[in-house]
């Protein structure tokens, strides 16, 4: 095939199974064939957050994450008679789980908010620029990353263990699946080398941090073995694959657009605004170092170029502090209501820095937004209630002028001519921001699935079952782009 295919159903008529594991809330959905015709439904989603512990550590509550999971994978059990033929992962990035020998978690893991990071950082960049640590990589300079957790570790004189796994691949591994680091979620540990695609030793000797502690690395796609321990009581899991998707919940929902050529752009919109291209080579240029993009792992061993923007991050923020501040015997706005009233407004007398640090911050969101315009001499908003509709305006206006800004710069370092932009998650229902977005941007705006993440790991994990081999980066990338397809109409 030289393009996308566009298959009708698998071979094989049994049910898929993705996991999506997300900082908030955790997902399990299963994707039946019936009457050859895909459907994909949610089975079990359950909420999830960091804890904080004695020692005022943040953690992730492993134990109730491994029981949501679980319970999800029984009820898809329940619903799929045919059975189930295979089963992927994949979840937030940086995050990991330190093992013993026989790959039980020593400990349960460090969220990405813990403040060990920011001493880390500080600590580490003492022995390394954080400049030739992106000339190394690639990768945006965020204290979050792994190697910064990794050297928080180190600092704090923790057992490595045999290995540390990232949060999806982990899950994989208590299933029985080889324990590797699958390519997109490797990237964003700020370890790999940015054209080796392997662990940079350089990076690992400066840290202080063993190899042989670090998985294998395999491509998206890869086959790590057959599901075994308890789960296969149930009889729709007693022949099931265990498949390495994109396990990076970022790449995954890129690998869930339905798109192949090169006049693409895509913003993953939710509490973040992913917006950026899919790429063949890398590109870190001084210029693109200087517009703070990132090089991270794709399907197919392509590269996500693209910058964060702080986004619906702002407008959940804002709607906290209106409905804290509603009196008791009335009705916060819905989302739904106040975007409709913002639409009905001329637009803003000047735009906001959406990526300012107050911004970024909890709390208070409607008086950080107005100190913001203080400083520029502009007048105040309402910030109670009533204001609600011209400050949503303010930021949506903000957002689209920021992610046009963006796009012509992706085009200026990529060369790509882009006339289509896809925009997925949560956020691409919010029907103004996307009609606003349309207008700065001139693009042709296509919305895709909430649930991307879901759609591009069974993508994957359907490409690698018929038989199309995660090894052939360029057609790979094409037939998961057909599944996805599929999926999606």
């Amino acid at each position: 095939m030289s393009q996308a295919s566009h298959p009708e159903q698998p071979d094989d008529p049994r049910a898929s199974v993705a996991v999506d594991l997300g900082a908030e809330s955790c997902r399990v959905s299963l994707l039946r064939w019936i009457n050859g015709e895909p459907r994909v439904e949610l089975v079990h989603r359950f909420p999830n957050g960091p804890i904080r512990h004695a020692d005022n550590s943040a953690r992730w509550p492993l134990r109730n994450i491994e029981a949501g999971v679980d319970e999800g994978m029984r009820r898809c059990a329940e619903l799929a008679t045919e059975g189930i033929r295979s089963v992927a992962v994949d979840g937030w990035a940086v995050d990991y789980v330190r093992v013993d020998d026989n790959g039980k978690p020593l400990d349960e893991p460090f969220c990405y908010r813990d403040e060990r990071n920011l001493a880390a950082e500080q600590h580490l960049h003492t022995l390394i620029s954080p400049e030739r640590l992106i000339e190394l990589t690639g990768v945006q300079q965020l204290s979050i990353n792994t190697l910064y957790q990794l050297h928080a570790d180190r600092m704090a004189d923790l057992p490595p263990g045999r290995r540390w796994l990232n949060l999806p691949e982990y899950m994989l591994a208590r299933w029985g699946a080889e324990p590797v680091a699958e390519f997109s979620n490797a990237t964003h540990t700020q370890l790999i080398d940015l054209y080796s695609r392997n662990w940079n030793q350089e990076i690992f000797d400066i840290a202080g941090l063993d190899l042989t502690c670090a998985p294998r690395i395999v491509p998206s796609g890869t086959l790590l073995g057959k599901l075994e321990g308890p789960l296969t009581a149930l009889a729709a899991y007693r022949d099931t694959d265990l498949i390495a998707p994109a396990a990076h919940d970022t790449a995954s929902a890129i690998a869930g657009i339905p798109a192949h050529g090169e006049d693409w752009a895509y913003i993953s919109s939710g509490t973040w605004s992913l917006v950026g291209a899919l790429i063949q080579q890398p590109q870190n240029s001084l210029g693109a170092r200087a517009d703070n993009f990132t090089n991270l792992g794709a399907v197919g061993g392509a590269t996500c170029f693209h910058k964060n923007v702080n986004g619906m991050w702002l407008i959940k923020q804002c709607m906290d502090a209106w409905a804290a501040a509603v009196p008791a015997n009335s009705k916060p706005w819905t989302i739904e209501e106040v975007l409709a009233a913002a639409a009905k407004l001329s637009a803003p007398d000047q735009l906001l820095t959406v990526d300012d640090r107050p911004l970024l911050l909890v709390g208070h969101m409607p008086e950080r937004i107005n100190a913001q315009r203080a400083a520029r001499g502009l007048r105040a908003m309402d910030e109670s209630p009533a204001g609600a509709p011209a400050m949503v305006a303010l930021i949506l206006h903000s957002l689209a002028a920021r992610y046009a800004q963006i796009l012509a710069r992706v085009q200026h370092h990529t060369g790509k001519q882009l006339q289509r932009l896809f925009i997925v998650g949560g956020g691409s229902r919010n029907t103004l921001l996307n009609q606003l977005t349309a207008k700065a941007t001139g693009l042709s705006i296509h919305c895709g699935s909430a649930e991307s993440s879901t759609i591009g790991n069974l993508a994957v994990q359907l490409a690698v079952l018929e038989g199309h081999n995660p090894s052939e980066s360029r057609q790979f990338s094409l037939d998961v782009a057909g599944w996805a397809k599929r999926l999606s109409s």
